[in-house]
């Protein structure tokens, strides 16, 4: 009987991961927004992570809400269905990433190379930081090509790639050629709010097994 059971278990165990997931992801994206709109005050031309500098009155909601955000990916990943084992690596990798992005905070205006100097901690935040994002990016791509994810999953993850891709793509190239200012301040939050969302509907998506 115990052997019978087994199966519906590990469902039941990983619906209650993905609802998990899910309320990580909402209350981090909400934490993270509330820091971002109550911190220095920048705009679009600052980095999202400026709200989590070290003295400033919003950075523990900052750095609860990247806490949280880390432990939906952490969550997500074990949701996920045993043969998607590539883009639960990469959940997880992404989720662990996150999680260091708030451990290590950066110094004020979280300055990258090369156009600004960076101290370690900068280096280790902004590396952080991009891999998470590219890890969760690269999730999506490999969940929309495992056939055993399901096809709303499948879809739903293959359009969020889709639109992500170039904009990763873009981000880089606007660090590299232009710099801190408006287009990347931009382009960064539009990728942050695609892997939220994403996150998010594909932890909903999971929990309630739809295929």
């Amino acid at each position: 009987m115990a052997e019978r059971n087994r199966p519906g278990s590990r469902l039941t165990l990983r619906a209650a991961a993905a609802a998990v997931a899910a309320v990580c992801t909402l209350a981090g994206a909400v934490a993270v927004t509330a820091a971002v709109l109550a911190g220095p005050g920048t705009g679009f031309t600052g980095y999202v992570s400026e709200a989590g500098i070290a003295g400033s009155a919003h950075a523990p909601t900052y750095r609860v809400g990247v806490y949280a955000l880390a432990a939906g990916l952490l969550l997500l990943a074990a949701a996920l269905p045993p043969a998607a084992r590539l883009g639960a690596a990469l959940l997880a990798a992404g989720g662990l990433s996150t999680a260091l992005s708030g451990a290590v905070t950066c110094s004020a205006g979280c300055p990258l190379p090369p156009f600004e100097r960076a101290t370690v901690a900068d280096l280790v935040h902004g590396g952080a930081s991009i891999a998470g994002t590219a890890a969760v990016v690269l999730a999506m791509v490999a969940i929309s090509w495992c056939r055993a994810a399901g096809g709303r999953l499948r879809l739903l993850s293959a359009v969020a790639a889709a639109v992500a891709l170039p904009l990763c793509a873009a981000v880089g190239l606007a660090m590299l050629l232009v710099g801190r200012g408006t287009l990347v301040g931009v382009l960064e939050r539009v990728v942050l709010a695609i892997a939220v969302v994403w996150g998010l509907a594909a932890a909903v998506t999971v929990g309630l097994g739809r295929r």
